[in-house]
């Protein structure tokens, strides 16, 4: 990963003084040296992750075009950003208003007395949680329910005929945000008069196809907004199917949806960018990169600091991330104090 490139050509230079360092002092004498006077620091166990940051794009995930029955001239709408909730007004025509219902049937025909289905228990649902009583909520469109309906009918403003059809209602599985109006006052009802999201969170990043090893639901990613705030999300989506580069010479890319938590503010279709883990390894030593030191029979080694003693020993190094360098070695404990060279 760059990062890991970058601190490894670091590591070297670091090396390459602290090997003419070995050959002046003697560092492969069996007899311990004084104790450096330069700065030192611990080796330190923990998670090292390297990352590779990639753009994304802010905004709300289940972003659509909500179909309108409604006919007639478009008399209001909310403005942008409004959230609308169960019983809520997304827009009205012709004076009457077009209300969100919860649930996953859409309205496809004429709820009415007598007509039964999933799609009538889930009205039932919601004109009870509407404070219309219809009687048992069930499959049965029964006289119970068409007064329940009426009832909320003459409530919303709406013509009372005791059933229901999708110029009437529109149905989300939660709470809605209305993303853009695509219909202004005066303007005829056409298939669309608004557009919605929900209201999670989320950044959407076209990952590049050679970058897919970093796409595995469940990981956490780290979202840095327009402002400069540093937000933590993880990654809930991820595209089974490459696009087609967008221009020529370009690279195939899959969708990647990280869902973010608070502080993101209210921006919407903002760029951000992402920092995704390329590598991760866990419970390891770790020193910073400046602690190696290149040994004159070849690799690298710790300068170990006791008091008022110092020894090198040598060490196999692993995962280059965020200035520190993954180590193992025999007599390598946590706790134990390396020096670090200032130059």
């Amino acid at each position: 990963m760059r990062r890991a490139v970058v601190a490894a050509g670091a590591a070297v230079a670091v090396a390459a003084g602290g090997a003419t360092a070995a050959a002046l002092h003697g560092e492969n004498a069996p007899a311990p040296a004084a104790a450096p006077s330069g700065p030192t620091a611990e080796i330190t166990r923990s998670d090292l992750v390297d990352t590779k940051t990639v753009d994304g794009t802010l905004g709300y995930s289940g972003r659509r075009a909500v179909p309108n029955a409604a006919t007639g001239t478009v008399t209001r709408t909310r403005s942008e950003g409004a959230v609308v909730r169960r019983g809520g007004w997304l827009y009205q025509v012709d004076g009457r208003p077009v209300v969100l219902m919860y649930g996953s049937i859409p309205v496809y025909r004429t709820l009415s007395q007598g007509v039964e289905g999933a799609d009538v228990r889930q009205l039932e649902r919601n004109l009870k949680a509407l404070g219309h009583d219809p009687g048992t909520v069930d499959d049965e469109f029964s006289w119970r329910t068409a007064q329940a309906v009426r009832e909320w009918q003459d409530d919303q403003g709406l013509q009372v005929t005791g059933a229901v059809d999708a110029r009437q209602v529109v149905v989300a599985s939660g709470p809605v945000r209305i993303a853009d109006v695509t219909a202004g006052k005066g303007d005829r009802a056409g298939m669309s008069v608004v557009t919605t999201t929900s209201t999670r969170r989320i950044v959407h990043v076209d990952l590049a196809a050679s970058d897919q090893g970093l796409a595995r639901l469940g990981v956490k990613a780290t979202v840095e907004t327009p402002t400069g705030r540093r937000v933590r999300g993880r990654i809930t989506s991820v595209g089974t199917a490459a696009r087609p580069a967008s221009t020529d010479g370009g690279e195939a890319t899959i969708d990647l949806e990280i869902t973010v938590n608070g502080g993101t503010g209210r921006l919407d279709q903002a760029p951000v960018s992402v920092e995704l883990a390329s590598e991760r390894r866990a419970h390891v030593l770790s020193v910073p990169v400046e602690a190696l030191l290149a040994l004159r029979e070849g690799g690298y080694g710790l300068r170990i600091v006791d008091g008022a003693r110092s020894r090198v020993v040598a060490v196999e190094t692993g995962l280059f991330a965020s200035g520190r360098v993954e180590v193992s070695g025999s007599g390598l404990a946590e706790g134990m104090k390396v020096e670090v060279p200032t130059s």
